[in-house]
């Protein structure tokens, strides 16, 4: 698991979709994207989904994400995300009283039991005291993260080997 902060948008895009009988259908599907803009988050999500759409891509709606971050799953049968909201609890030191407040992650798994496992993967790793609110299923089908970290490929060979 991984966790990344940044600027989320959600961005629906609508286009024709060949089905699996062969006609063609148009379809919205929800995407999240990272980027510093409204301008950004257009341009990352024309881009990204110009390798997946041959005909008109329309970019219908483009909003910020309330989410704090996002927790990726680095296994290939996460494919869905859920919207978690975690209530982090701490005490007033003058009243003594349990103070409670909410944040909101997408959360990648493959069902509701593993989305849990993830988040309290990540989060058990924290000292912050936490309560899963809630945690439901959402219709995002794919998250692009700009400057996305690249699988490092390992080659065993000392510094002192390689060619400079």
């Amino acid at each position: 698991m991984r966790s990344r902060t940044a600027n989320w948008y959600e961005t629906t895009v609508r286009y024709e979709k060949t089905m699996e009988d062969g006609m063609q259908k148009k379809i919205s599907e929800l995407y999240v994207v990272d980027a510093v803009s409204f301008g950004d988050a257009e341009k990352s999500i024309a881009s990204e989904m110009s390798a997946y759409v041959s005909g008109e891509l329309e970019i219908k709606n483009i909003n910020p994400a309330a989410y704090g971050e996002i927790f990726f799953s680095e296994n290939g049968n996460d494919d869905r995300w859920y919207k978690a909201k975690l209530q982090f609890i701490t005490l007033d030191e003058k009243s003594g009283k349990e103070k409670r407040s909410n944040v909101n992650y997408l959360v990648q798994a493959a069902n509701m039991n593993g989305a849990i496992k993830n988040i309290d993967t990540v989060m058990g790793g924290t000292m912050i005291d936490y309560v899963i609110a809630n945690i439901s299923e959402t219709r995002i089908m794919d998250v692009y993260e700009h400057n996305a970290p690249k699988k490092q490929v390992r080659d065993d060979k000392p510094e002192y080997e390689e060619e400079k």
